[in-house]
């Protein structure tokens, strides 16, 4: 660089070289994410389908029972507008039901813009590709929880 002419040019090699989301599938046409959740870390492979849900195993009305966790779980679905389009097949392991139902839609919605690079506006916008980073806080010395102290007594 001799002088400040040279800068123009270096300005339009970056921007060419902004990040170009493709297609991942693997040989067998499936796309794999990872998603997280509290406690919960979820595996999840998305493949053209008849839109079933299996989540460890079972059918995911069944393994999670509560209408709140299935929403949940079908956000990235109904927001993308492909519903029924999807076999979901996820295995979720670690923390409790409603950390895993978010660690399974963290990890579906990140396999479908793997799969669908267009998606990812429109689930970027609906929030489904952050990581929630809210973990429980640790306990700490001299008091009931993390937070609590012991009751006061003045005598």
């Amino acid at each position: 660089m001799a002088d400040l002419s040279s800068l123009k040019d270096l300005g339009t090699a970056t921007e060419a070289a902004a990040p170009a989301h493709v297609r991942k599938v693997d040989s067998l046409g499936r796309s794999y994410a990872t998603g997280k959740r509290k406690n919960a870390v979820a595996r999840v492979w998305v493949k053209p389908g008849s839109g079933k849900i299996i989540v460890n195993g079972k059918e995911f009305a069944e393994y999670f029972a509560r209408p709140v966790l299935q929403m949940i779980l079908r956000q990235p679905i109904v927001a993308a507008a492909r519903d029924g389009q999807f076999d979901i097949v996820a295995t979720v392991a670690g923390g409790g039901l409603s950390g895993q139902a978010g660690a399974v839609r963290h990890g579906l919605s990140k396999a479908l813009t793997y799969f669908e690079p267009g998606l990812r506006s429109v689930l970027k916008k609906g929030g489904f590709l952050t990581r929630d980073s809210r973990v429980v806080e640790r306990k700490k010395y001299g008091k009931a929880k993390a937070r609590r102290s012991f009751q006061f007594s003045k005598r």
